[in-house]
């Protein structure tokens, strides 16, 4: 046999030709703190401070620290742009510059609530380490007595059962009110609406003096905290229904749509559906009116009026709220009344983050977000459901009969 040799082709120059290596895709970071952004900040706030302290001492006549404050914060926004400008494009330069603005306004708010906290504190931390302070009211303690007579026991009473009663009163009638607005659409929905949005604007001290007017000098009663809680649910009231209206238009319509087409009703369709998906939403109201609420002093001030004792009864005798404490202790020129004021406010701001903790728990977490214990709960409900359809579609046994055996 013979063999021929076939002649290889001589590769081609491109075939030789190594490909390049395409480097990886390194994907680029959108969010986060760079070294750069730092670095950018920083000699934005240098700079800007120099041209500042520049203006305010030699070339322009300006004085002040909340001019010299504004002033800054203007030319260290216009220098971190110009930084920024260096090596990104129009967009990334506003987003930039928004960035810092909402981060400088989160760091305004944090400074003023740190800073009225500490005050508060800083100014009641007399008070504050009695024992008797929590636990006996002003019955017996004069202006000038010590800060070991006296408390404000009957105040951080009398301020639980007037908002007790108070949210007794706001939370059915404002969730009622919000689902009906939500759920109803015509001319009365609409004038309803536009009544609630009116009495969010009401001045607590209108509240006041209607209640004044018809529970106590047209129905003969007289000053209780059964009437200051009157006036603090009309206060609010509008609150809780417009936040409770505009979390419940945040539920997806096809929950609802999809409830009614496997049979249900409206109302177990929202009892069971809307409401529950809402939930962590409606408890956030909740919040924003117990803290609307639970501050008043006007209201309280006419409708309730001033004691000195413990009175546990509200619907006998005046009866006295931790803001109306407060406000009565400060007018008082004596260190010690003054000293007891800003504890009792420091109580309230205690109550209040108590009462937002409560309602949090209470309102659980958000759609789709289950707690241990709701986990469990739907697992056993699960396993009943499965049990019941096993029995529904077990085969069912034949009857014995006697005679055809």
């Amino acid at each position: 046999m013979t063999v021929i040799d076939q002649a290889q082709p001589a590769p081609s120059p491109e075939a030789a030709e190594p490909r390049p290596v395409e480097a990886p895709d390194v994907p680029r970071r959108i969010g986060g703190v760079s070294r750069t952004g730092v670095l950018s900040v920083l000699g934005a706030a240098v700079s800007a401070l120099c041209v500042t302290l520049l203006l305010f001492g030699e070339l322009a006549p300006l004085t002040g620290p909340l001019g010299f404050t504004v002033t800054w914060y203007l030319v260290f926004l216009a220098g971190y742009a110009a930084l920024v400008a260096l090596d990104e494009d129009g967009p990334a330069i506003r987003d930039r510059v928004m960035t810092v603005v909402l981060w400088s306004a989160a760091a305004v708010l944090f400074a003023a609530l740190a800073l009225v906290v500490g005050f508060t504190l800083w100014r009641g931390r007399d008070a504050l380490p009695h024992g008797n302070f929590f636990t006996q009211d002003m019955q017996k303690a004069g202006p000038l007595d010590p800060l070991t007579v006296g408390g404000i026991a009957h105040a951080m009473l009398g301020t639980l059962i007037m908002i007790v009663i108070a949210l007794a009163i706001t939370v059915p009638l404002g969730l009622t009110c919000a689902v009906y607005l939500n759920q109803t659409r015509g001319r009365y929905a609409r004038f309803v609406r536009t009544v609630v949005e009116a009495m969010t604007a009401l001045p607590s001290i209108v509240a006041g003096l209607m209640v004044y007017a018809t529970w106590i000098l047209i129905l003969g009663q007289q000053k209780s905290g059964l009437a200051a809680a009157f006036a603090i649910s009309l206060m609010m009231l509008p609150i809780v229904i417009r936040a409770a209206d505009v979390v419940l238009r945040l539920v997806p319509g096809t929950l609802l749509e999809a409830s009614e087409a496997l049979g249900a009703p409206r109302w177990r369709a929202v009892w069971h559906v809307v409401l529950p998906t809402s939930r962590s939403g409606l408890a956030t109201a909740v919040i924003l009116g117990t803290a609307r609420g639970i501050g008043e002093t006007s209201p309280v001030l006419l409708t309730a009026g001033y004691t000195a004792a413990l009175n546990a009864d509200p619907t006998q005798g005046p009866m006295v709220s931790l803001p109306l404490a407060v406000f009565t202790f400060v007018k008082s020129p004596e260190p010690d009344m003054i000293a007891r004021g800003f504890g009792a406010a420091a109580v309230l701001m205690a109550l209040v983050l108590v009462l937002f903790a409560i309602a949090r728990v209470l309102g659980g977490r958000g759609p789709g977000h289950q707690s241990r214990r709701q986990a469990r709960r739907t697992a056993r409900a699960s396993r009943r459901d499965v049990s019941r359809f096993a029995d529904l579609h077990a085969p069912a046994l034949p009857l014995f009969d006697g005679e055809n055996a």
